[in-house]
């Protein structure tokens, strides 16, 4: 009990074990958690919160699952962070910084300050990420984002408004579609799908019993890396 912190959820006080992340202390103090929890694990995103330590000006951000609790903690969460998302084909685009600019025009504003490098809970390089867009180096911003969970919250900081998680998802579209070499062994996987090889094997799973499952799942052939 000497270890209990005071954090206050939605404007109400509440005193939790010191060691919990906030989304932990937030159900320890009753809260049923239906949306904004995802994966639980750092991998989806889904848990941005806001958050003001008491007697700091600073506003604060972070991952419900990550972060852990601090004394006097104020919180509220953001189920999505707010961003304009554009339409676009893929098919009638092209492998260039153009296509990044006339979907996203925001993103010759970059002031290379690198708040969204700092704020990222996957310590990704994302100011890198978005000068190798402007540059038309779309696969090193792929490679460079290709852990990006969408969270927003490198948005969420970013003083020239840039939605960089939109930025890198189309790089990353676009690098796959027209710079990658394409994969000869997904070729023949679909081809055996669309002519029916699988259907006896996906019958056979369909029928089979959970603890079979289980045992399937634990011995199935692994490709190596």
């Amino acid at each position: 009990m000497n270890d209990l912190v005071n954090i206050y959820i939605m404007g109400k006080e509440y005193s939790v074990p010191g060691g919990l992340t906030i989304m932990k202390a937030m159900e320890y103090s009753g809260y049923r958690l239906l949306r904004g929890c995802g994966c639980r694990g750092g991998v989806c995103g889904a848990c941005g919160t806001v958050y003001r330590k008491k007697d700091s000006f600073r506003l604060k951000v972070g991952l419900a699952c990550q972060t852990q609790v601090e004394e006097g903690m104020y919180l509220t969460q953001i189920p999505f962070y707010p961003a304009n998302k554009s339409v676009y084909e893929i098919e009638k685009m092209k492998l260039s910084a153009s296509e990044i600019l006339k979907h996203y025009p925001e993103t010759a504003r970059c002031l290379s300050c690198n708040t969204c490098t700092r704020i990222c809970p996957q310590d990704l390089k994302v100011m890198d990420a978005v000068q190798a867009s402007l540059r038309g180096d779309l696969k090193k911003a792929a490679h460079l984002s290709f852990e990006c969970i969408m969270c927003g919250l490198c948005a969420s900081r970013c003083p020239a408004e840039l939605v960089q998680y939109h930025i890198f998802l189309l790089a990353r579209r676009l690098y796959g579609r027209y710079g990658m070499k394409k994969a000869g062994h997904l070729k023949e996987r679909v081809a055996e799908i669309e002519g029916g090889k699988l259907e006896p094997e996906l019958k056979e799973i369909a029928a089979s019993g959970r603890e079979e499952l289980i045992k399937k799942y634990k011995t199935r052939d692994i490709e190596p890396v």
